[in-house]
Order: structure tokens, then sequence, then C-alpha cells
């Protein structure tokens, strides 16, 4: 995640400040997970990104060089929790384009490498929105290493706070076929008003049996919280205080909202998705334990129109 639509966020204009940090933060943790014996998913980019930021440097890109080890809450706790949220989606995405989905959309993809890394259908293209200096960092690291895409991968810079639908689509995104949409690591630095126009925007966007994954958090932490100790080792460690990034208000039920736009939607704990690929389940008074992974899909035949207050959304 690096891109928002908060107030203040389009001042930033490295990778090394603000909420973009938080996407080097994600890429760490991918690279140490990459390093595990028993890693459920493997990103060889990751640590190339993170090298290549001065201000990250120092930071541990192998789980042999994290301090505590399994007890650092940051560089283990965080990417094994980062690690499965990244295979959850990758076995998704590439679910739905083996059943024939071709257009890929990576909503604030920050340094995401699916584009790079996943076994694509021929055919398939991967749009990555996120902010012009995000994207040109990216590109220009994989420039170095000389990554080749597996995908037809096409950057689109825009600010969620922008006209991003626009962008997507002067990008070459058809709204007529169906796309499979990821919103990932994003939904809890997005104000309510904000995240529910993202969904509308998505939605309108959306030809029938198109599909969306969401991750959600149920609650903004602050450093009253249980989960304060991951927090206060973030800002130590990182520089990063990811409190002071999110959004306070009261967090919508997204699965509801998209049923109330028109799809079907079901919801899943990260706990199941740990047992399911034998890693311990996350504490739920942690940082990600409580986070869940909404599942929706435009169905190919409208759903009759809801009547009442709700509908007034």
């Amino acid at each position: 995640m690096a891109a928002t639509g908060r107030a203040g966020a389009s001042a930033e204009r490295v990778i090394g400040e603000g909420v973009s940090r938080t996407a080097l933060l994600v890429a760490a943790a991918r690279a140490v997970e990459s390093t595990r014996s028993d890693a459920v998913a493997v990103d060889r980019y990751a640590a190339h990104f993170v090298r290549a930021e001065p201000s990250a440097a120092g930071w541990p890109l192998r789980v042999e060089d994290v301090p505590g080890g399994d007890a650092n809450p940051v560089w283990s706790g965080d990417a094994r929790d980062v690690g499965l949220r990244t295979r959850v989606f990758d076995d998704h995405l590439l679910e739905v384009a083996r059943a024939g989905t071709r257009q890929v959309v990576l909503v604030a993809a920050g340094l995401d490498t699916r584009a790079l890394r996943l076994d694509w259908p021929a055919g398939t293209s991967v749009f990555e929105v996120d902010r012009e200096h995000v994207l040109g960092f990216k590109q220009r690291v994989l420039d170095e290493v000389g990554a080749r895409p597996t995908a037809r991968r096409v950057p689109v810079p825009s600010d969620l706070a922008d006209d991003w639908p626009s962008a997507l689509l002067e990008a070459g995104l058809s709204p007529d076929r169906p796309t499979a949409w990821l919103v990932e690591g994003l939904s809890m630095y997005l104000s309510r008003a904000g995240l529910w126009a993202l969904l509308r925007d998505v939605t309108r966007l959306s030809a029938p049996a198109s599909t969306l994954a969401l991750e959600v958090k149920p609650d903004s932490h602050d450093l009253g919280d249980p989960a304060a100790p991951f927090y206060a080792e973030a800002r130590s460690a990182i520089d990063v205080d990811l409190p002071a990034l999110f959004h306070h208000d009261p967090r919508p039920d997204s699965e509801a909202d998209l049923v109330l736009l028109g799809w079907t939607a079901t919801s899943r704990g990260s706990g199941e998705y740990a047992e399911a690929h034998g890693q311990v389940v996350p504490d739920p008074d942690g940082a990600f334990g409580e986070n869940r992974f909404v599942f929706a899909r435009k169905p190919t035949v409208p759903l009759p129109r809801l009547t009442g207050p709700d509908a007034q959304r």
C-alpha cells in the first residue's frame, strides 16, 4: 500500500516518507518471509526495493538477521502476516485469471510484484494504480535488476484523491470486460466516506463477473490497544507511526456495503488461512489478528435493488 486519498498525502514525493514508507515496510516483510524454509510466499524483488532506499539501510531482509528472532513483532510477526496475506491474494487472483478474467487492477499497488512473479495466463494485463513517485521508484529498481513481467504490466500514475478511474480507462482498462480488483493493505488508511467512494468507483468500472478482493481491519488501533507493542516497535525500528496514519472513525461493514452496491460478498478471518497453511494463528489482539479478507463478485444477473433507508447510502 502506498497511495491514499487523505488530505496532505499528495505532498509526499519520495518513497521513504509518510504513508509511502509503509510500502517499504511491506516489501521488507515480504523479503524476510521469502527467506524462511516454510515461506508461504516468495518475492525475489522485495529486498531490492528496500536496499534502494537509503533511509531503510539496516533493515533486516533475511530471517536469520531479525533481532530477537520469532519474538520480534515487526520483522518476524509482521513478515509472517504479510506473507500469509500475500499468498491468500496470490491464490485468489490466479484462480480468477485461470477461470478467464484477463484484467487485473491493483489499487494502491505500492511495491507489489505480482505482475512479475506470478504465472499468469497468456493475455493477462495487470494495471498498477499508485502515485507517480511510487511507481517511478519501483520502475527504476526493476530496470536495475533486469526484471521481466509475466503479464502485460501497466503502471497507472494517479492519486486516489484524483480522477484515478479516468486514468485507468485511458491506460486501457475495458469496463465491458470482467476485472479482478485487489485492494490490499489500504482500507485502514481511508475514511468511511473515502472507502465508500472507492468501492462505488470500482463498481462503476466493473462488468458482470468481475471480482474484488479487499482486506479490512474492523478497528483502527491506537497506542492504548493491546497491539501497541507492535506499533511502538515499528516507530522505533523504522520510523513509521502507523496509528497516526490510520483513520480512526468507526470502520464500515465493507461486506454489507458491497452488497448494497450490487455485489455478492463473503469474508473470512486471517486465522482461517493461517491454519490452512500450517502457520500459527495470529493473536486476535495483535496488529493483524483481527483482519478479514472480503471476496466479492458482481453477478451476471443483477441482484434486486434494495429499498428503504440503506438504499440511500
